[in-house]
């Protein structure tokens, strides 16, 4: 979120930026998520307008920053559901219309999307690309460290910088807490007044494995049954398979140091082996694990921080944090530039919003 923050500074707006992060860009879930983009998935609820913008500026980015570096692309989504007895069978007869890859198991299916509301792109690298971009186009910077407090003008409260915890300081006009699930930590950074002013933000933990596939696939997978996982496969030959959960808690593992539960890689692998004769049985090359951000009601949290002028927080995008990215950055940098939002009505994701408990 950050990192697109500072993408829409640069590019409408002509501003740089300074990025503190205690690891680089994109260690955590916007290094390590699936990518999937659906543009209507969400209508009706208070994320479907920004949801809705977002997938648009995914199409906009592709053409800017070039859709094979970031391996964005359009294809389908399908719901697949599964056997409960798990014979590992392929089903007998004609295969099941609409269903490109998933044989084992199979039982039912229906397409939820098609590549006019569905898309992809791989996280790690559109972050690299929209990094670059911002760095070399207006020359914002990259500073490896933790903040400690925000740092405010006594007189009025307005945000003149931030202290590390190494003890030096970093002069600011504003100040954006875009951490994820370890915005949490940033409560206190404002003072306790503040802090009991600002919701919390948890995490939920997913694992995912990377398998190289026999051939190109075209068709985002959501199964239901051998513990629902979700499996995108990219255009550049892997499959990206996620899965069960973790209850959502507050975040203590570090970003990029997330630990890798060997049992539930297993589990991920077993229910591959248990619905496709093609992805099955393959080695996983990458064996990874991240912290969704999420807020106790599930809105985002996306707008000023009472008492504190020129401090925002931009988190809790949930599961489709890299999709909704681009239409958070362009409205906070409009935000920030303009003083009011022109695509996107952030009202709705603020700390008073209706949605907020």
């Amino acid at each position: 979120i950050g990192n697109s923050i500072s993408y829409y500074l640069a590019k409408r707006h002509g501003a740089s930026c300074t990025i503190i992060d205690p690891v680089g860009i994109a260690p955590a879930a916007s290094g390590k998520a699936g990518g999937f983009l659906a543009k209507d998935w969400s209508e009706g609820s208070p994320i479907g307008e920004l949801m809705s913008r977002s997938f648009d500026l995914h199409a906009e980015q592709a053409d800017d920053l070039g859709a094979e570096k970031i391996d964005y692309r359009r294809l389908e989504a399908a719901a697949v559901m599964m056997a409960s007895n798990g014979s590992g069978r392929k089903p007998a007869g004609k295969k099941l219309e609409g269903v490109e890859w998933a044989d084992v198991n199979v039982v039912g299916g229906n397409i939820l999307g098609r590549e006019d509301t569905i898309a992809q792109v791989h996280p790690k690298k559109l972050c690299e690309a929209m990094w670059n971009y911002s760095k070399e186009s207006v020359g914002s910077t990259l500073i490896l460290g933790k903040i400690a407090e925000a740092i405010t003008d006594s007189d009025n409260k307005r945000i003149i910088g931030v202290r590390l915890e190494d003890g030096s300081t970093v002069d600011a006009d504003a100040l954006i807490v875009a951490c994820g699930p370890w915005t949490d930590g940033a409560r206190s950074w404002f003072g306790s007044e503040v802090e009991d002013k600002m919701p919390r933000m948890y995490g939920i933990k997913y694992h995912s494995i990377l398998v190289p596939s026999p051939r190109i696939l075209t068709q985002a997978v959501f199964f239901s049954g051998h513990g629902d996982p979700e499996v995108y496969p990219r255009p550049d030959g892997d499959a990206y398979i996620t899965g069960f959960p973790d209850p959502s808690i507050p975040v203590t593992e570090t970003p990029g140091n997330e630990e890798v539960r060997p049992e539930v890689v297993e589990r991920l692998m077993e229910a591959t082996r248990q619905t496709s004769s093609e992805l099955g049985g393959i080695e996983p090359h990458t064996r990874q694990a991240c912290y969704l951000p999420s807020t106790s009601d599930g809105v985002p949290l996306i707008g000023e921080v009472p008492g504190v002028k020129g401090a925002f927080v931009a988190a809790g995008h949930g599961c489709w944090g890299i999709l909704n990215g681009p239409a958070t950055g362009e409205a906070v940098a409009e935000l920030l530039m303009e003083g009011r939002t022109i695509h996107v009505d952030l009202r709705v994701f603020g700390f008073d919003s209706p949605y907020r408990r």
